[in-house]
């Protein structure tokens, strides 16, 4: 069963969409359960200004996230890396044991997302 606050996230999503000139983008996916997550984000002076999402799969993965995004936004891009898979679950009130997994795309996304902003920053 899912708690109040999964549910809500996944009724009313935050920051569902793309940044189409993001600064960084994350793609991961579940092959076991083929949930698949696309972050894009945009930073100004070390800080995520923008974050938005495209999540293909259950409920979990949606409302996972969307309180990604939520606990980012605006925050240090090392703050944001601190955003643990624990944390989101913890902040949606938890998961069900078979839905954890989702929570791990939510951080591991952007993560990704972070790491790809960085790639690009060293790379110039």
């Amino acid at each position: 069963m899912y708690s109040e606050l999964v549910m809500e996230h996944f009724r009313n999503p935050r920051n569902m969409g793309v940044i189409e000139d993001a600064d960084g983008v994350g793609e991961v996916g579940n092959p076991v359960c083929g949930d698949m997550m696309r972050i894009t984000i945009k930073v100004k002076d070390d800080v995520l200004e923008d974050i938005k999402f495209q999540t293909l799969g259950c409920g979990a993965a949606v409302a996972t996230s969307s309180m990604v995004t939520e606990m980012a936004k605006g925050k240090k891009l090392d703050e944001a890396l601190e955003i643990t898979n624990k944390a989101v679950a913890e902040a949606l009130g938890g998961l069900p044991p078979a839905k954890m997994h989702c929570s791990n795309l939510a951080a591991d996304g952007l993560r990704a997302a972070i790491d790809d902003y960085r790639a690009r920053q060293n790379a110039r």
